[in-house]
């Protein structure tokens, strides 16, 4: 019993929501139905029960005055109706003759015995006649020591419950079974929502995240309630998220495959140069040794080069670190003075490019670290240089303001593409593609710059157009 139950069981639970809430439907209206069907019944068995006895009162109005005339009653009322006139006694009722009575009159007996004990108006009682079936008695006082006993039978009743309790049956199992087809149609269509909401599920666990991060599936029916429309929004505001979340990611892959390539590919150039300069210098050594000093000073230079570029890398790998405290040493520094010594090792190293220096407001001490943000000035003003012809003018300006100090780097040279404003800042990116190692960098010292500002809570912009580009830093006071 209980293994069967258990399938039982698992087969409801294996059930689809809506079929198993049409079931669930149809067990509450078969309990509704068989509420009202009890009800039902019960009442029409007393109302015909109350009307068959106020019938019996009014027969036995009119018997009991031929009872009292003729001392008996001979003619039955209806057809298979039954009227006997007794004389009760203390010990026993006798009946008077000539009557029409059942062969098993013993009920009737009993019930005129009970009406003279008891005294009452009246006495009815429900009895099975042997040969005849279910009777109803009614036993008035005709006279003193006088009862008129009346049997009416009860298979009139009888019918009549059993005709209503089949319509009920019938009238009430096709109500349920229309209810629970109805029912689950119209739930079937209500909870096509939360199909399509499925359906949408299952394509995104076979969705291929590999080559796209967005998600190429909504839920758009605009079908259901408000409570489905609720979900339907919830669950689009999940997809929402997960492609932004998606596309951070694979943003972030794709960063980081392009800064392992583009940092192998930096790494290689100066280490077969190494190697290149290695075998001269072996094979000077032995044949040449005059050219031996030559490849030392270009192995010097090549291995110089690959420590400046192995120095940045690791500098972004601290600065981009969550758990790793920023490589800073704050020191209360004036900006103005880092401003100016920037200029004068930019005069000296780039003597071709005029410099013009302003500042802007009074002394102020900020807690800056001074060597960093010395790189930071560095890196913007070789940039312009780098990335501007000979002679082109090159500004260099500093604003002090209530919140902040603003420093801008400017150049008129032939500005920076609109396409590639917005990732002159990625590692290993260069805006001119032809331009050598050697005269172009390696593409990390805006990135260093932008890091290291970041690092001190600031913020870094670029504004270009033909004539003029500007970098412009906000540290915050």
């Amino acid at each position: 019993m209980s293994g069967r139950l258990t399938r039982l069981t698992a087969t409801y639970r294996r059930l689809r929501l809506g079929t198993r809430l049409a079931l669930g439907l149809g067990v509450l209206a078969l309990a509704v139905f068989a509420a009202v069907g009890t009800a039902l019944s019960t009442y029409m068995r007393d109302y015909l029960e109350h009307q068959l006895n106020d019938q019996m009162a009014l027969v036995q109005g009119t018997q009991a005055k031929d009872a009292e005339v003729h001392g008996t009653v001979e003619r039955q009322p209806y057809y298979r109706w039954y009227t006997a006139v007794y004389e009760v006694t203390d010990d026993r009722a006798v009946l008077r003759r000539p009557s029409d009575v059942p062969a098993d009159a013993g009920k009737l007996a009993a019930v005129a015995g009970v009406q003279r004990d008891s005294g009452a108006r009246e006495v009815f009682r429900t009895a099975y006649i042997e040969g005849q079936g279910e009777y109803r008695l009614r036993a008035c006082e005709v006279s003193p020591g006088v009862v008129l006993v009346t049997a009416a039978p009860m298979e009139p009743i009888e019918k009549t419950m059993d005709q209503l309790v089949t319509v009920q049956l019938v009238g009430f199992s096709l109500a349920l079974v229309a209810l629970v087809v109805l029912g689950r149609s119209l739930l079937r269509r209500g909870l096509k929502p939360l199909s399509d909401m499925a359906h949408t599920a299952r394509d995104i666990t076979s969705h291929d995240f590999t080559d796209s991060a967005r998600l190429p599936v909504r839920v758009d029916s605009d079908d259901g309630g408000p409570e489905v429309g609720e979900l339907r929004t919830a669950f689009n505001t999940m997809l929402e998220h997960i492609d932004d979340s998606l596309a951070v990611r694979t943003e972030a892959e794709q960063r980081l495959r392009r800064f392992v390539a583009d940092a192998s590919h930096e790494l290689r150039t100066p280490l077969m140069s190494v190697r290149g300069y290695a075998d001269l210098f072996q094979y000077a050594a032995a044949n040449e040794p005059a050219e031996r000093d030559r490849h030392l000073a270009r192995l010097r230079a090549e291995a110089a080069r690959m420590g400046l570029l192995l120095d940045d890398l690791l500098l972004l790998a601290r600065l981009d670190a969550a758990d790793v405290e920023a490589p800073l040493r704050l020191e209360e520094t004036d900006p103005a003075e880092l401003l100016n010594q920037a200029a004068d090792a930019f005069r000296a190293g780039r003597p071709d490019h005029p410099l013009s220096v302003r500042v802007d407001g009074g002394p102020v001490r900020m807690r800056l670290d001074p060597l960093r943000i010395r790189q930071v000035l560095d890196n913007l003003l070789t940039n312009a240089a780098v990335h501007t012809p000979a002679r082109t003018p090159v500004s260099l300006e500093l604003s002090v303001e209530s919140d902040a100090a603003v420093v801008r780097v400017g150049d008129r040279g032939p500005g920076i593409p609109a396409t590639d404003q917005e990732r002159v800042f990625d590692r290993f990116y260069r805006v001119d593609k032809a331009r050598t190692r050697d005269s172009g960098g390696s593409g990390l010292g805006l990135a260093v710059a932008r890091s290291l500002i970041q690092a001190h809570h600031g913020t870094t912009e670029v504004a270009s157009r033909p004539g003029s580009t500007v970098f412009t830093v906000r540290l915050p006071r």
